[in-house]
Formats: C-alpha cells, sequence, structure tokens
C-alpha cells in the first residue's frame, strides 16, 4: 500500500481536484483506493457528494481515539463513495479545532500514520488531502506519506505559496531526518496567457528536477464532474483534463514511487 500526499501552503490551486482525479484514474485502472480528507473544510467530501456533518464518524473522532486504534477503529471511519473501488476517510469542520484540543498531545503527528498501518494491504493507494495551513493536519499527512505531490497555479502568487510549502518540507525532513519525495505539479495553466507561461519558465528555473514537464490544464469539465459528484475520469474521460491526470500518473509510476501493480 503506497501513500502520496497532495499538499500547498496555498489554497485554490487544484489540491482537492488532483486527489479526485489521481483516486479517479488508479480506480479505472483496477486499483482499490482510499481518499482522506484533512481538511476541514471537507471540499473532498462535498466533490463527491458526502456531506460528512451528516455522518457518524469523521477523521476528527480517529484523531479522538488515537489513544486506542485498532483495525476495527479504523474502519468504522471509512465511508465508501458512488464509485466502485473508491473509499473516503471523510473530514468534518471540528477538525478546525484540532490544533487547539489536541495539538498538545504527544504523538498527535504521527496517528494518520499508525492508523494506515492499521488497515495496511487493504487499499493498493492511499491519497491525502491537505489542508493550506502548517499544523498538526498537515504534519500527521507529511509524516504518513511516502511522496508528496505539490500542485501549484501557472500564477505568480502561488509560486510563493509554493516557496513555503518547500520550505516546510525541508523543515520537517531535517526534524525526522527524512528526505521527503516530491513532485510540483502546475495546473490551472492556460496558455492564453502570458502570466501563465511565465509563471511556467519560472518554475521551470528555480524547481526544474523537482517539476513534472506538463500542466494540467484549465478545463471546465473538472467542474463539471464535482457538480456530477463524480472523478472526472468517470464524468468525462476523453476530456484534456483526465488525459493529463493520466499522463501525470503514468509519470510518477515511471518513477517508481509505487509499487502498485497496474493491470
Amino acid at each position: 500500500m503506497k501513500i502520496w500526499t497532495i499538499a500547498n501552503q496555498k489554497g485554490g490551486v487544484g489540491k482537492t481536484t488532483t486527489v479526485a482525479s489521481l483516486a479517479g484514474a488508479f480506480v479505472k485502472r483496477g486499483q482499490r483506493v482510499l481518499m482522506i480528507d484533512t481538511d476541514p473544510h471537507a471540499s473532498l467530501g462535498y466533490y463527491l457528494g458526502i456531506d460528512s456533518e451528516q455522518l457518524p464518524c469523521s477523521l476528527y473522532d480517529l484523531f479522538l481515539a488515537h489513544k486506542s486504534l485498532t483495525h476495527e477503529t479504523v474502519q468504522t471511519h471509512i465511508v465508501p463513495t458512488n464509485v466502485q473501488g473508491l473509499d473516503l476517510m471523510p473530514s468534518t469542520m471540528a477538525l478546525a479545532t484540532l490544533d487547539r484540543s489536541l495539538g498538545h498531545e504527544a504523538g498527535m503527528g504521527l496517528v494518520l500514520k499508525r492508523a494506515l498501518k492499521l488497515i495496511e494491504g487493504q487499499y493498493d493507494i492511499v491519497l491525502i488531502d491537505c489542508p493550506p495551513v502548517l499544523g498538526v493536519l498537515m504534519v500527521n499527512a507529511l509524516a504518513a506519506s511516502e511522496h508528496i505531490i505539490v500542485p501549484v497555479q501557472t500564477e505568480f502568487l502561488a509560486l510563493k505559496g509554493l516557496d513555503r510549502m518547500v520550505k516546510t518540507m525541508l523543515l520537517m525532513g531535517r526534524s525526522k531526518k527524512i528526505n521527503y519525495s516530491y513532485t510540483i505539479v502546475p495546473t490551472m495553466f492556460d496558455k492564453r496567457t502570458r502570466a501563465a507561461s511565465a509563471a511556467l519558465l519560472q518554475l521551470n528555473e528555480d524547481y526544474n528536477e523537482e517539476l513534472w514537464q506538463d500542466v494540467i490544464p484549465v478545463d471546465t469539465k473538472f467542474r463539471d464532474a464535482s457538480l456530477s459528484h463524480l472523478p472526472a475520469s468517470h464524468y468525462a474521460p476523453s476530456s484534456r483534463g483526465v488525459k493529463a491526470y493520466n499522463r501525470l500518473l503514468d509519470y510518477l509510476l515511471a518513477k517508481d514511487l509505487s509499487h502498485v501493480k497496474i493491470s
């Protein structure tokens, strides 16, 4: 079971779309996928038509039970989606209070890692959606992950957010003696604008080795897919956005970042 985290310390760069799109692409290839939403806004659940506030359990409850985690406990916090083979550990607004209520307790940065260890083998791939804020939730996501995917919108302000994200990974890596593996993914690229092209050139100059040498284009099918509560791969499989995410998945697997066997 491989674990990838999708993170950036700037909102609105395509993190949730990237999680849903990669998850859908994996499912299309016959894989068992678990998505984990660590963002209190719960956008991933709403994307797939799941209102976490109406569920009996969420990721917040998993953190409350962190001292007595079992396989059964973790399993009760996972819900199926309307796509076969795709499950979700949902978020809730209560997660916004986690740093204040439980962040001081010992071991809180490793709750997610320990929980996933208990269901190891149940899924082929786990994809974690992160909030755009450095706190106990992002720390958990990064600590559990084997590879970090950093979506960055191809515009100037998003590049500043990327700088912060890379520095965060370096600082966490030093403290935990881990050399984080990451891939920067240019998103929302509009070839008609000079700003997007300029941002892409800057990304190549600053992060050439870590940068995926392709782009996720602006595509209205992503918005339409979320309105239909489906990954874009299932809503519009021939769209240019879906084709781009399939190229990204091929690239990540070719880098041997995953031992998932693709059928």
